[in-house]
């Protein structure tokens, strides 16, 4: 179930920008979050949105900015899927409403619909980013190994045929 019109008529939201590091892309924008340690890159139409949730602009306001020509609901709709995406990911400073979620087949079977094929539906993919302890906890090339998870490189092999000596590749 989405909110109507009129619950989503008053909602402001705002994005976070508190221990983040941001980096614009070829067409997307990647988003470091450090207290998380981890990596969100976002598509075009999801990085309007978050560009532009200041607390100031309504829902549908950022749907337009997503989608202009689009039909009014298609357009608040798109920007919904974006603000829950960014809110699971801890992008927002409040949450949004229950209710308000919008699942990408409905989303897109939607646009089918009223013929918007072109547009691009929100899109926030994120990963867990290793920690620099994490990071350094691995072996580097020429080093003593006995397993291949050892190696930085995944590869622990003998050093010469038969000599029983591992080294990571």
């Amino acid at each position: 179930m989405t909110l109507d019109r009129r619950q989503v008529a008053d909602i402001k939201p705002a994005g976070r920008r508190e221990g983040l590091i941001t980096e614009e892309l070829e067409g997307e924008l990647l988003i470091y979050d450090r207290m998380r340690d981890k990596a969100h890159c976002l598509n075009g139409s999801a990085a309007v949105v978050w560009r532009h949730c200041d607390g100031t602009r309504t829902i549908e306001e950022l749907g337009r900015l997503i989608a202009p020509e689009a039909d009014p609901e298609l357009s608040r709709e798109m920007a919904l899927a974006a603000l829950n995406q960014l809110d699971r990911r801890h992008l927002l400073r409040e949450g949004i409403p229950a209710g308000s979620a919008v699942s990408r087949r409905e989303l897109m079977r939607r646009a089918a619909l009223v013929g918007a094929v072109g547009l691009a539906l929100p899109v926030v993919k994120s990963i867990v980013a290793p920690t620099a302890a994490q990071a350094a906890t691995c072996l580097p090339g020429g080093a003593a190994c006995s397993s291949s998870a050892q190696c930085c490189s995944g590869v622990c092999a003998e050093t010469s045929p038969g000599s029983g000596v591992f080294a990571c590749a």
